[in-house]
């Protein structure tokens, strides 16, 4: 059964709606670019696609009221792949003519500065997997919206620093990046072993939710823990590649075309995507 909520339909067409004005109409007028950047287009739309999937049909009615692991399967979407690719969704030129006016980039570099953005999304993974919170988040439907509305944004602060399109707005250099996302995913692996290593089940809303596909209340938990501590881990993993992949190809370019500026590129682009 597809069941869509109201709220993430009108929250994702507005994005939709503010990103396409913001690349078509407003960029004519103000003479930013000359092209509509299709790719990252493409990249941003992708990105409400993971939100639309993650918050509408049977995935969501599985993560609230039968299985955690489900939950656990949310939550990884919107963590780590829908925030980043909204973020390579921004061509730089946008970027630089939104973040970059005087105040905004102050306010850019300190919310998405490593520590502050990748503190409070930790805080945030760690906070509501206590197991207080999480059955109150779970029990009360607004405070659930609110709980998923702070990974989304956390998530997207988290990986600013790593996905921004110009180091001016808060792009850390390649090694720095891989650096912060190993420290990123450390907490999230000790909590991740949390829950997969307990013999009891942690969470009373699923102790007492309807059983499906056959899994007990201790199997699914520690199933959405494996989820959380192998899968998440690996997308982390993943990037940390690609930046590596990304800083060897330009350690090349630097060394071909040394007086060449490569503040512009996408740190996480393979193949690179245009605009």
């Amino acid at each position: 059964m597809w069941e869509n909520h109201n709220s993430v339909l009108i929250g994702t067409l507005l994005l939709a709606l503010i990103y396409l004005w913001a690349v078509g109409p407003l960029r004519k007028r103000r003479g930013w670019a000359p092209k509509f950047p299709v790719g990252r287009a493409l990249t941003f739309f992708a990105g409400l696609l993971v939100l639309l999937l993650a918050l509408n049909g049977p995935l969501h009615d599985l993560s609230d009221y039968y299985l955690f692991s489900m939950h656990m399967v949310q939550h990884l979407m919107l963590t780590q792949i829908m925030a980043p690719l909204l973020i390579l969704g921004l061509p730089a030129w946008l970027v630089s003519a939104i973040v970059l006016k005087p105040g905004m980039r102050r306010a850019a570099r300190f919310w998405g500065h490593p520590l502050v953005a990748g503190g409070l999304f930790i805080v945030a993974i760690v906070f509501w997997h206590l197991i207080p919170f999480y059955d109150l988040m779970m029990r009360n439907h607004n405070i659930h919206i609110a709980t998923h509305l702070m990974f989304m944004v956390t998530a997207v602060m988290a990986w600013w620093c790593v996905c921004c399109p110009l180091r001016d707005a808060g792009r850390l250099s390649e090694p720095a990046q891989m650096l912060y996302l190993f420290l990123l995913g450390v907490p999230m692996q000790v909590v991740a072993a949390v829950i997969t290593l307990s013999d009891t089940v942690l969470y009373p809303w699923y102790a007492t939710a309807p059983r499906t596909w056959g899994l007990s209340p201790l199997d699914d938990q520690q199933l959405g823990g494996l989820l959380m501590w192998v899968p998440g881990g690996l997308g982390l993993w993943i990037a940390i590649t690609a930046v590596w992949l990304v800083w060897a190809r330009r350690s090349g370019q630097r060394g071909m075309r040394p007086t060449e500026s490569s503040d512009e590129e996408p740190p996480l682009t393979l193949p690179e995507i245009s605009g």
